[in-house]
């Protein structure tokens, strides 16, 4: 049997995954991975062509990256301040939504860019009275965290 090189168009279960060069036997090849759309042959052309897709995606990757560190570095120190209605026992009347805090964060005007609501992680709104030490997702890699007081109000 002869063996064939084929680059993965996307993750094959015990196979590769997506990018990957993968020598297979030429019937796999030619009868499911091809005409399935799983692979596709890895002639020279195909894989310069992949090597500089890869190239160009480390490079916006890298800038990304450094962006969003440049962002964080914005955030650190930042603190918001949110004046509640609260009970006795320190519980909000209402409740502090993520949807809130980058209400907030966009009052704040120092900020060069916008944070999204879905950027703040917040597994549930503030209902207490408190400090808060909030995660907002600029880069998988780059987490800051937002100081939000919850405070009584009127």
């Amino acid at each position: 049997m002869r063996n064939v090189k084929v680059i993965l168009r996307h993750d094959v279960p015990t196979l590769g995954s997506e990018g990957d060069i993968v020598g297979v036997k030429a019937g796999y090849a030619r009868n499911f991975l091809l005409p399935k759309g799983h692979a596709f042959e890895a002639t020279p052309a195909a894989l310069k062509r992949i090597e500089e897709e890869r190239r160009r995606l480390e490079v916006h990757a890298k800038r990304d990256f450094l962006e969003a560190r440049r962002r964080a570095a914005q955030l650190e120190g930042v603190s918001l301040t949110f004046h509640a209605r609260a009970g006795e026992e320190g519980k909000l009347f209402g409740s502090i939504t993520s949807g809130d805090i980058a209400d907030r964060l966009k009052e704040l005007g120092t900020l060069d860019f916008e944070i999204d609501r879905r950027q703040i992680v917040l597994e549930e709104p503030l209902k207490a009275l408190g400090v808060f030490a909030i995660p907002v997702r600029l880069h998988h890699d780059v987490q800051p965290e937002v100081k939000v007081w919850v405070i009584k109000g009127e």
